[in-house]
């Protein structure tokens, strides 16, 4: 079936009205737990096979929190599509006012290679229960997740409500070509913009969910044994691989030689291996060899070690680095963290200020004023105060970037409004009509325009 078919029986679908039901979107997705949890060891087997992510990690960072999604929607669905009452004006009355939530229609949701799972179906629980339908493209660099993907979704529901589409650029620029009312993109910086170029052809709205180079500010009056606890796991989950991971460690000079031990103490302690299924490989050989040329042997404080045959780079930290050096030219997105330090604090975020806004920011002090002037000070698209990426699992918080980071954000309800469309209705009786706004004009009716709704 061609692209163009397939966008056509969607939209015919949706037309029919029958995603607008809240029962029919409740039972699309209950069905698709139903069917993750009864595949979940063809899944393991998958993501194993694209990058050795190990039963305990695809759980804990991917199916959980898709569960968890949907039962989150399920659960509060009437509430967040019911018909909302707002205040009516004094020129309307006496009339109701309230906004009605419509889904877009037809969406595309291209996943990301990283969290191949998560990343691809926590937007598609936000369609369809928003009432859409889908076109699902994962990303072909994890070939293994996105083949297992197509099959079980293609198997087990209808094209024209959802249906997985495999490929790489030629299949997505294929994609791209085609209309949408809802293009949801989830990647690079520089994929971001080609997205959002083909989707202004149409007008069509989009949500892009970025990167950036996200920094961990570490006071000089921070807790610094937990700091390295917290900052180590965020940063070699995953090998490193996570969008909001921490990209560099800004530290005050004082307290820099003692972070670094810390840091590193706690990286031997953790183990890092394949065997120990709390470490990945680097997801293919380009991005292995473009991380491997960020590792300044000079620079090297602890790790370094590589092996191309098994795609593996060491937990790595580096030191004496400066912002005009390469690995701080762009994100990172691998196990390697720089640790700078700073004498000033308006310098050091003068630094993060003058590159791009990041996608998160980690703020360890304990001085309220010092967090607080952090807080105020740097744009950034979410984060945390002492503690790193675990803002991403509470879905009451809105998750997206800002500038470069991102366009837009979902989770919980913010999914649900990222996938809809609100109606405002203004609904009036006959029974009571004032002439004021109606020819002929006249000063009287001027005075009372004014002294009605002038200021």
């Amino acid at each position: 079936m061609s692209y163009s078919e397939i966008i056509r029986k969607q939209n015919d679908f949706f037309n029919s009205n029958q995603t607008k039901d809240i029962g029919f979107r409740i039972e699309q997705l209950r069905k698709l737990k139903a069917l993750l949890k009864s595949s979940e060891s063809v899944l393991y087997e998958a993501i194993y096979a694209d990058f050795k992510k190990s039963e305990f990690d695809t759980y804990s960072t991917e199916l959980n929190i898709i569960y968890q999604d949907i039962e989150e929607s399920i659960k509060k669905l009437p509430k967040w599509s019911r018909r909302k009452k707002v205040r009516t004006n004094l020129v309307n009355l006496p009339g109701r006012s309230y906004i009605i939530s419509e889904p877009l229609g037809v969406c595309l949701v291209i996943g990301a290679w990283n969290y191949p799972y998560q990343l691809t179906l926590s937007p598609l629980v936000a369609a369809i229960a928003s009432g859409n339908t889908v076109v699902l493209k994962p990303s072909e660099v994890s070939p293994a997740t996105s083949a297992v993907l197509a099959r079980l979704i293609n198997a087990s529901f209808p094209p024209e409500l959802m249906v997985v589409v495999e490929g790489g650029i030629l299949e997505t620029t294929a994609l791209l070509d085609q209309k949408f009312d809802k293009i949801f993109f989830t990647g690079s910086s520089r994929v971001g913009k080609i997205v959002y170029r083909a989707a202004a052809k149409n007008l069509t709205p989009v949500t892009l969910e970025l990167s950036g180079k996200s920094p961990a500010i570490v006071t000089s009056n921070s807790n610094l044994k937990e700091v390295a606890k917290r900052i180590v796991w965020a940063k070699f989950l995953n090998s490193g691989q996570t969008c909001i991971a921490p990209d560099y460690v800004l530290v005050a000079e004082s307290v820099r030689e003692e972070l670094l031990l810390l840091l590193k103490s706690q990286i031997i302690k953790n183990n890092y291996s394949f065997e120990n299924g709390n470490y990945v490989q680097i997801i293919n050989e380009s991005n292995f060899n473009r991380l491997r040329c960020l590792i300044d042997a000079n620079r090297i404080y602890h790790g370094g070690e590589t092996d191309l045959q098994n795609r593996y780079i060491a937990p790595t930290l580096l030191t004496g680095v400066s912002f005009d050096d390469q690995v701080m030219e762009s994100e990172i997105f691998g196990p390697i963290l720089p640790v700078i330090s700073y004498s000033d604090l308006n310098d050091a975020i003068g630094k993060i200020k003058s590159g791009s806004k990041p996608l998160a920011c980690y703020i360890f002090a304990n001085d309220k004023t010092i967090r607080n002037k952090l807080l105020n000070e740097i744009s950034f698209g979410g984060g945390a105060v002492n503690d790193a990426l675990m803002h991403f699992t509470n879905s009451n918080l809105p998750f997206g970037g800002v500038g470069s980071s991102g366009i837009g954000n979902y989770h919980g309800e913010a999914g649900f409004k990222t996938f809809s469309h609100f109606k405002s209705i203004l609904n009036k009786p006959f029974w009571l009509e004032p002439n004021l706004k109606y020819p002929p004009y006249s000063n009287r009716k001027l005075a009372w325009i004014k002294r009605l709704i002038g200021k």
